[in-house]
C-alpha cells in the first residue's frame, strides 16, 4: 500500500483547476474549483475577512493527487449556518481561547455536498481517514481549538464515520422535492385545499401588485440587470446593520465562469425592477441562494424565492430544491424537513465531553422537531 503525504495551500490557485475538478467534479456548483477560486480571488474569503485559506490536498508517493477537502482558517463563526456561538462563548467565560478554528465548509452556503474530495478509483475511507489526521495535526500546529466539517453529503459522513474523535450534530433544512408534477397546478392538487387556496391567492396577491417576472439564464445576465440585483442583495444586509458577505465582483466573476449553473430572477414593477433572486443549479438540484429588494410587497419574497423556484424545478425537471438555511415558513409551502448534519473534533478534554452532552440533548430536541414539522406538511393525507 502507497504511502500517503498530506499538504495544506494557502490559496486553491496551488493546484490546478484540472486537477481539482477531477477531485470535485464540475455538477456540484459549490465544490467546483471556479466557485471557490471567485471567493479568494475577489477578496470574500482571505485572511482579512476572518477565512485564511488552508485547503488540504492528499497525494500519494508518486505525487499523484487522491484527496481534497476545503478548509479555512477562522477566526470568527460569521457565515456558517451550524451555529456554536454559545461554544465560543464558553470557551470565553473559562479564560480559553476557541478561535482559531479549522473549518471544512462551503463559505456562506448552507448546502450538503461533498465535503472530503475523492479521486475515482481511490479508497475513500482511506482518504478520509488520512484528512481526519491532517486535520488533527494541523489543529496542533496552528493553535487551532477544534475542526469542524459542515453538511457533509452521506459518502462523506459515511467515510468519517468510524472515527471516534468526531462529534456528530444534527440540524434541520426544509427542501421541495419533484414527485413528477407536471404544472405548478399539478403540484397544488397534492396539497390539501386550504392550503392550495393559501398559495394561490399569495401568488395573486403579487400579481395584482402589478409585478412581473423576469428570468435571466447566466450567460445573458447583462451590467444593468447583476448591478440591480446586487442592490438588492446588500440591502439585505444593510437593513440589518451588517455588511454584505460577497461582492459584486464575485457575482461577476461567478456569472462569468461558470454561466450554465447560474440564473437570475428579477422582479419587476412599473418598468423597474424591486428585487431580484439567484440561483445556481446541478443535473439534479435548484439552489436559492441570494435574495433582496428595495422595498417590501405583500407575499414577494415567497413568489421570487419559492414559487418562481419550484415552476423552475417543474419546467426543467429537477428533482430537488434546496431553498437554503432555517425557514418553518417553508413548511407550508410544500417544503419538507429534512435532516443535515456536521462533524466536530473538540481539543479540549473537558470542553469535548461537555459538548458531547449538549448534542445528546439537542439531538432529541431536533428529532422531536422533525416529527412535528412533518406532521404539519400541507399535503392530501393519504388513506
Amino acid at each position: 500500500m502507497t504511502a500517503l503525504r498530506a499538504e495544506f495551500i494557502d490559496s486553491i490557485e496551488a493546484v490546478p483547476a484540472v486537477q481539482w475538478n477531477r477531485l470535485s467534479g464540475v455538477d456540484n456548483p459549490f465544490t467546483r474549483y471556479e466557485f471557490l477560486h471567485a471567493l479568494e480571488t475577489t477578496g470574500c474569503v482571505v485572511e482579512a475577512t476572518g477565512w485564511r485559506p488552508q485547503h488540504l490536498l492528499i497525494r500519494d508517493e508518486r505525487d499523484v493527487l487522491l484527496g481534497a477537502a476545503p478548509c479555512y482558517l477562522k477566526t470568527h463563526s460569521y457565515g456558517e449556518y451550524v451555529f456554536d456561538w454559545a461554544w465560543a462563548d464558553a470557551y470565553h467565560r473559562h479564560g480559553l481561547e476557541y478561535y482559531p478554528k479549522l473549518l471544512t465548509a462551503i463559505p456562506f452556503t448552507p448546502s450538503v455536498g461533498p465535503r472530503v474530495l475523492v479521486s475515482a478509483g481511490a479508497d475513500r475511507k482511506r482518504i478520509s481517514q488520512a484528512v481526519s489526521h491532517a486535520m488533527a495535526e494541523r489543529a496542533h500546529h496552528t493553535g487551532a481549538s477544534s475542526w469542524h466539517l459542515l453538511f457533509p453529503d452521506e459518502p462523506t459522513r459515511k467515510s468519517l464515520g468510524a472515527d471516534s474523535s468526531l462529534l456528530l450534530r444534527h440540524g434541520t433544512q426544509f427542501h421541495w422535492l419533484n414527485e413528477g408534477y407536471a404544472s405548478f397546478d399539478g403540484f397544488l392538487q397534492a396539497l390539501a385545499s386550504r392550503k392550495r387556496k393559501n398559495i394561490r391567492k399569495e401568488r395573486q396577491a403579487v400579481l395584482s401588485q402589478g409585478i412581473a417576472f423576469k428570468l435571466i439564464e447566466g450567460a445573458d445576465v447583462g451590467e444593468p440587470e447583476l448591478e440591480a440585483f446586487y442592490d438588492f442583495y446588500q440591502l439585505t444586509y444593510l437593513k440589518r446593520g451588517q455588511r454584505p458577505y460577497l461582492s459584486d465582483a464575485f457575482f461577476q466573476r461567478l456569472i462569468a465562469v461558470m454561466p450554465e449553473q447560474v440564473f437570475l430572477i428579477l422582479a419587476q414593477r412599473e418598468q423597474r425592477f424591486v428585487a431580484g433572486a439567484l440561483f445556481l443549479k446541478n443535473h439534479s438540484t435548484l439552489f436559492g441562494r441570494y435574495w433582496g429588494c428595495t422595498e417590501e410587497f405583500n407575499h414577494l419574497h415567497f413568489e421570487t424565492c419559492y414559487y418562481q423556484g419550484i415552476d423552475y424545478c417543474i419546467e426543467h425537471k429537477l428533482l430537488r430544491f434546496d431553498a437554503g438555511a432555517q425557514g418553518e415558513h417553508k413548511l407550508l409551502r410544500g417544503f419538507r424537513p429534512t435532516p443535515t448534519y456536521s462533524l466536530h473534533r473538540i481539543e479540549h478534554p473537558a470542553f469535548r465531553q461537555a459538548i458531547a452532552n449538549f448534542l445528546d440533548e439537542e439531538r432529541a430536541g431536533v428529532s422531536e422537531y422533525m416529527r412535528d414539522a412533518n406532521a404539519h406538511l400541507p399535503f392530501k393525507q393519504v388513506e
